[in-house]
């Protein structure tokens, strides 16, 4: 009898191998544009399978700018070019949300964001890629995977009134923290389960990014039965005696509403201790909490009251279906009436791309999945991050309001250190030696690295045009004085947060010689390698390494010399140094033709 995980059932391999494989669904959004130049550069000119490819345009719809505009046009050009026939036009809807259209039991499915993984509430093996990679599967039409741990959580019970997958996701992020789940699947399994809707796995899927995981998965029972009605399923799952990295068991009775305040994730706290915390703005959406479920919850809290005088409530239904839903029912007349201004089905407010942006000094409660410093395009706001039910109640009296009417004397109790932001002051030399000495600085996101409302301003493909923004939401310094074969070092969970590929294409294009790191960011590790940068983890030299001290990589022998004292580092699988050696994935593809 085998005893496989989930992730193992599909990739046919066991943990920890490296299996090539062709993805069943290939995502792609407003960052096509990009994709389709890094795609040209190896040499591509037809899609490899038209029929992977899903392009949904989201993040900046409707565009904010001409250039962004003169974007979509291009990508419409490129799909009919393509023939590419899953295609959803600008106001569609956010691409998780689409992705409910098409994605089935038993599939792989990738994406150019690191939101993919939403697709998991459907029982399939859904992961974020960056652009590099994904122009690379348009070009072979397959990429490879590292088959991951997995973790087995085991719900019981059912969520109290007032208590949602939100607070559920938010529960088990505090408790193992923002890297908890770094590189591994995780499998939601027990009775409790049942008693979850599609919308609410969802949730629960979608904040799996939040805790470093690949992915997350939840079975094919006879809820997500219910919702392909009856259609004949492939479903995929886990056999009973599978060996599970780490198992935990929760009893969702015992939950109570929490958020996460500012900067991370996984800085958690019960809505108890931070009542009263005045805000300024609630954002109700995304591609987490933009369902018709979410809006019902905050229709039916904020029908015949009034928000606060002088806040600003945004909703943002998660797609155009959903948008007619609620209107159908009359939830979007109660939401108007009761004083919210409702946007288009489109990502903005999340990055700080589109409306809704928070002036300086503002305190945002958001349905979002990050709360970075800056991440709604204003570093000098501050993001929490709760329910539908809890912004809509905060939205009514303009401070952090308990969902469920009254107040409780909840304590949340983190087992795991909660992430503290680091921020460089102006002139703290980190450069001395070739090295630049962020051993001290845990969790550096993709936000910091590189700012999410350039995204689409700075072209992923002009490295050049990167290097100027590199580092600057952290280290002011660090673009004008990095040079051609330093060595950057730094602490846990480095490259957390989005699948912008942007920092590592920056970091390769300076010359950065290696980056050494005591644990990684499961995306960011691909991204480095597809750019040709040396990424190693190596948790002993970080913690050994003193400013001042000489660092040498040899990194075909896999050691690292700090002063005279030899560190060894597993040397990566050929077919991946292959990659390193030809300076990318879009050199070592073209070398392949």
């Amino acid at each position: 009898m085998l005893n496989e995980t989930f992730v193992e059932k599909i990739f046919g391999a066991k943990t920890g191998s490296i299996v090539f494989c062709r993805p069943d669904i290939v995502l792609t959004h407003d960052n096509t544009v990009s994709i389709r130049k890094t795609f040209e550069k190896m040499g591509g000119e037809q899609i490899f399978d038209p029929g992977q490819m899903l392009v949904v345009l989201d993040h900046n719809a409707p565009p904010t700018s001409a250039k962004l505009a003169s974007d979509y046009q291009t990508i419409r050009n490129f799909v009919d070019e393509q023939g590419i026939q899953k295609f959803y036009d600008a106001g569609k809807g956010i691409c998780h949300q689409i992705m409910s259209y098409h994605a089935r039991p038993g599939m792989v499915i990738v994406g150019s964001d690191s939101h993919t993984c939403t697709a998991g509430a459907f029982n399939a093996m859904a992961a974020g890629i960056d652009r590099t990679e994904s122009a690379g599967i348009w070009k072979r039409g397959e990429t490879w995977f590292r088959v991951p741990e997995s973790i087995k959580i085991t719900l019981h019970g059912k969520l109290p009134e007032g208590v949602y997958a939100k607070d559920l996701s938010l529960w088990i992020i505090g408790m193992i923290g923002s890297d908890g789940a770094n590189y591994m699947s995780i499998e939601y399994h027990g009775d409790g389960v049942k008693s979850l809707s599609i919308a609410q796995r969802m949730t629960l899927a979608n904040l799996a990014s939040e805790m470093g995981a690949k992915n997350a998965v939840f079975p094919a029972d006879e809820v997500l039965q219910d919702f392909f009605r009856g259609e004949e399923l492939n479903a995929v799952w886990a056999d009973e005696g599978a060996d599970y990295f780490k198992e935990i068991e929760i009893n969702l009775n015992e939950l109570y509403p929490l958020v996460a305040a500012p900067h991370h994730v996984d800085n958690v706290k019960a809505v108890s201790e931070v009542e009263g915390i005045k805000i300024n703005q609630g954002l109700i959406g995304t591609c987490t909490n933009g369902r018709f479920e979410d809006i019902e919850i905050a229709a039916n809290v904020l029908r015949g009251k009034k928000v606060a005088h002088g806040f600003q409530l945004l909703i943002a239904p998660a797609s155009q279906k959903i948008y007619l839903q609620a209107i159908e029912k009359g939830y979007i007349t109660d939401l108007i009436e009761a004083g919210a201004t409702i946007l288009g089905s489109s990502c903005g407010p999340c990055l700080g791309t589109g409306q809704g942006i928070p002036a300086d000094d503002f305190t945002v409660l958001s349905t979002a999945n990050r709360n970075f410093k800056g991440r709604m395009g204003n570093p000098k706001a501050q993001i929490y991050l709760a329910s539908p039910a809890c912004v809509a109640m905060s939205a009514i009296t303009g401070v952090i309001t308990d969902p469920r009417g009254k107040s409780f004397k909840d304590k949340y109790p983190s087992s795991k250190k909660q992430s503290d932001t680091i921020e460089i002051k102006s002139g703290d030399n980190r450069r001395i030696n070739n090295v630049w000495n962020y051993s001290d600085v845990d969790n550096l996101n993709t936000d910091q690295m590189f700012a999410g409302n350039l995204t689409y301003n700075v072209l992923s493909s002009d490295a050049p045009a990167i290097l100027p923004h590199l580092f600057k939401g952290f280290d002011e310094s660090f673009a004008e004085n990095v040079q051609e074969g330093d060595i950057l070092i730094a602490g846990d969970n480095f490259g957390c947060g989005s699948s912008r590929e942007h920092p590592a294409v920056g970091l390769a294009y300076a010359g950065i010689k290696a980056v050494i790191v005591s644990s990684i960011n499961r995306i960011f590790y691909r991204s480095s390698i597809n750019q040709g940068l040396l990424l190693i983890v190596n948790r002993e030299v970080v913690e050994n390494y003193k400013a001042g001290d000489n660092v040498e990589v040899d990194y075909i022998n896999g050691k690292i010399y700090l002063n005279d004292v030899e560190f060894d580092f597993a040397p990566l699988p050929d077919k991946l140094m292959q990659i390193i050696k030809k300076k990318g994935l879009v050199n070592w593809i073209k070398s392949e033709v």
